[in-house]
């Protein structure tokens, strides 16, 4: 059931649970019992276990606090060749270390 927000003219803003069908335009407020007045506000819709909303979360925690290489990486995956030098010859055009 969506969540809506009222406010109250002396006590402030509060939150009440509407069916989306049945939401009133005024709410009694808990506090004082007057007449509160619905506050439109941004829809907080959400899908939270979605692929998408995953990836914006792990974004937001990289931008404050990206993680640290505390490590080198292992020298696995992939083979590239017996010698461990590529053959590609697009690589000789990568800048060197």
């Amino acid at each position: 059931m969506p969540v809506y927000e009222f406010r109250c003219e002396a006590c402030g803003p509060f939150d009440a649970h509407h069916a989306m069908a049945q939401v009133p335009r005024s709410e009694r407020c808990p506090a004082c019992g007057a007449d509160a007045r619905r506050v439109f506000s941004a829809v907080g819709l959400s899908r939270a276990n979605s692929p998408r909303a995953r990836a914006v979360d792990a974004a937001a925690r990289t931008a404050e606090a990206p993680d640290v290489v505390r490590s080198v990486p292992r020298q696995g995956g992939a083979p590239r060749t017996s010698t461990g030098v590529s053959r590609d010859p697009r690589h000789l055009k990568l800048p060197r270390p």
